[in-house]
């Protein structure tokens, strides 16, 4: 036998390939494997630049004698949570339901029919902290199995029914109103840090889904106090440790409550979600700091994880080697005073020092500060370009050049509206790069329609089926391009993607799962309505559907997408940060959402003027169509002539449409009025 993950696409996996652990991939071998030796499957999930993953597997999974000992007892399987994010999410539930908390690594103990027994997250090498050792874990679970094997399995078949039992309950959805956004609304204003942003306390991740629904809430109401809230947390995430000082970009979270010093992993999807926000808080406010961190955060993006075909990495580590070559968490981005001397001289150190906030005792590790911006200064920019410099001469953090399908959709749509909004067309060209890429290579197509592959790398397609994300993510990016482009190739491609969710991956009551109905049959069928760092399959689905029908005037795809959003009534109050991105597709929907239709010559300033007013609009969800007049496959734009032979724009919402209008002006009266 032998380790089997050499050639596998997943960089996570890769870097497991030369383990002495015989790994398996998820596989029906594996299990089949497990069930001819009679031995319990070691289920092992985590992801790339996981910390957590790396720590463990540097001091159990590289141990000769671990493995030696885990081979002869188990069949080991590993799993990238991004490629097969529903095996994940299975075990998950399983292992929260269990021990009240969840993460990565996760370890979970399963039969050979994939019903998990015993469960939990890392594991020392050496007993510490209540936790026996993983060694230990291998003994009592390997003991239990050989001589309790009938409480093993009658606890596992017990787990298996509850997690088989888990569907959402969904009679009558109903599309939420008015009385359940003023609800989600004060559930936020609860959970709101005044001081220092954002929601709840430590650690602290940032809501970019909840700030999108605060915008929308704001545009469409007035609401002063959902502008306030995103205000707040959007100036403490730019200027704090969260956020890279130097190169731009996110960190993953902050570790505590003050947004000072993060988890120092950088991820493609929150840094496409912020770089949207921030746009949107420009275009309500034109803040220059939301207009500085949308670019940088979208220059980040392709500066640092474009993929050579034009795709988007998954992530950035956060460990690196420091100067002594020791491995550790942040080593790339943290500073000392004596470092900055070292790169800046004296004055200029001490100079970058106070501005940064970097002190002798730090704020991190070893007397190590992570960099912010004191409240009222601002970057000197010859300052950071030559500590930015300096920077890149340290050991850069590993990146998982792995393209997951719906973070990349994430990424298309925010380059897409950011070049558009700032007259980027650079952006505007990368975000069509990778739009090309998912069609290209994420995209196939046969007997049963439109499918997408969840995963690539360098160009190859990965062994994993899309998930419902996946299909509600890349639609919402064709979606964004096509507003911003006028090129109906993608809104055709979203149409062919959201068939696909409607056949395969909705209930006849309107539900929603995150595998299609032919997937492979897990020990259930995963369902998880709630946003986490990344809108949730179900609410994505219904924002790119709704989104759908306003293009196209469909009334099944407007009907699945109130379906759909009966999730959102549900949870509306009991857990509104864990609906954002649903709250901000019923933001949408209340509003229309307004349907733009620019009709002209392209490439005239005229046109151009036009089409810019209209995608710099606040209108939740508003839909932008350009083009000349009758379009073929472009449905905004049949029927709608020239206005004195001068390019008009026609604004209509439920039905109703507005007075056609050549003036910019006017385009951006009729786009901001309330109801």
């Amino acid at each position: 036998m032998a380790n089997r993950l050499a050639d596998e696409t997943s960089p996570y996996l890769l870097q497991h390939a030369d383990n002495p652990v015989e790994w398996w991939p998820w596989s029906p071998e594996a299990f089949a494997e497990a069930r001819r030796r009679d031995v319990p499957v070691l289920l092992s999930v985590g992801y790339a630049s996981c910390h957590w993953c790396h720590v463990m597997a540097r001091e159990s999974f590289a141990d000769q004698e671990t493995a030696d000992y885990l081979n002869e007892h188990f069949v080991a399987v590993k799993v990238d949570r991004e490629e097969r994010p529903d095996v994940d999410s299975v075990y998950m539930d399983a292992v929260q339901a269990a021990t009240g908390q969840g993460g990565w690594p996760m370890t979970v103990f399963m039969t050979a029919d994939g019903e998990p027994f015993y469960f939990g997250t890392y594991f020392p090498p050496e007993p510490r902290e209540g936790l026996p050792s993983f060694k230990q874990l291998l003994v009592g679970v390997h003991t239990a199995w050989s001589e309790r094997r009938g409480e093993v399995t009658d606890v596992a078949a017990r787990i298996g029914r509850e997690l088989a039992g888990r569907d959402v309950e969904y009679a009558a959805p109903r599309a939420p109103g008015e009385a359940e956004l003023a609800m989600a609304l004060g559930g936020m204003r609860g959970d709101f840090d005044a001081e220092r942003g954002g929601f709840g306390g430590a650690p602290k991740f940032p809501p970019s889904m909840v700030l999108e629904f605060l915008l929308r809430h704001h545009a469409r109401t007035g609401a002063e106090e959902a502008l306030e809230m995103v205000e707040r947390t959007a100036q403490a995430m730019a200027l704090g440790g969260l956020y890279d000082q130097l190169g731009g970009g996110f960190a993953r979270y902050a570790v505590d409550g003050a947004w000072a010093v993060p988890h120092f992993e950088k991820m493609c999807y929150d840094n496409a979600l912020l770089a949207r926000v921030y746009a949107h808080w420009w275009r309500a406010t034109a803040s220059p700091l939301a207009r500085r961190i949308a670019l940088e955060t979208a220059d980040f993006l392709v500066r640092e994880l474009r993929t050579d075909e034009g795709g988007f990495a998954s992530g950035l580590d956060a460990d690196s080697d420091d100067a002594e070559g020791r491995h550790r968490e942040g080593a790339y981005y943290v500073w000392t005073p004596e470092q900055l001397r070292a790169a800046l001289g004296e004055a200029d150190g001490a100079r970058a020092a106070g501005l940064y906030g970097v002190t002798p005792a730090g704020n991190f590790e070893e007397g190590a500060s992570v960099l912010r911006l004191l409240p009222g200064t601002d970057h000197d920019p010859k300052l950071r370009a030559r500590l930015l410099a300096a920077r890149a001469e340290r050991a850069r953090p590993g990146r998982d050049d792995k393209v997951v399908a719906a973070w990349c959709g994430l990424a298309v749509a925010a380059l897409a509206e950011i070049g558009a909004c700032f007259e980027r067309p650079d952006l505007v060209d990368a975000a069509r790069d990778a739009a090309r890429l998912l069609a290209r290579v994420h995209t196939r197509r046969d007997g049963d329609g439109v499918r997408l592959v969840r995963t690539s790398r360098d160009g190859r397609p990965g062994p994993s089926a899309g998930v419902l994300e996946d299909y509600g993510d890349v639609a919402e990016g064709f979606l964004a391009l096509y507003a911003v482009t006028g090129e109906t190739e993608w809104l055709t491609r979203a149409g062919e993607l959201l068939e696909t969710v409607l056949s395969r991956f909705a209930s006849p009551q309107g539900a929603l799962y995150d595998t299609a109905d032919d997937a492979e049959r897990l020990i259930r069928r995963p369902q998880d309505p709630s946003d986490g760092a990344t809108p949730a399959g179900w609410t994505a689905a219904a924002g790119a559907l709704l989104s759908y029908a306003a293009y196209t005037g469909s009334a099944r795809h407007r009907e699945a997408a109130g379906r759909a959003l009966g999730i959102v009534t549900a949870l509306a109050e009991p857990a509104p940060r864990f609906i954002g991105w649903g709250l901000a597709v019923a933001e949408a929907a209340l509003d229309g959402p307004r349907e733009v239709a620019v009709v002209g010559t392209p490439g005239d300033p005229a046109t151009e003027e036009l089409h810019r007013t209209a995608l710099r609009s606040t209108a939740p969800g508003a839909v932008v169509s350009v083009g000349a007049p009758d379009t073929p496959d472009a449905p905004l734009l049949r029927d709608r002539a020239l206005r004195d032979g001068l390019p008009t724009a026609y604004v209509c919402r439920d039905f109703v449409c507005g007075l056609p209008t050549t003036d910019p002006v006017e385009l951006a009266h009729q786009l901001r009025a309330t109801r």
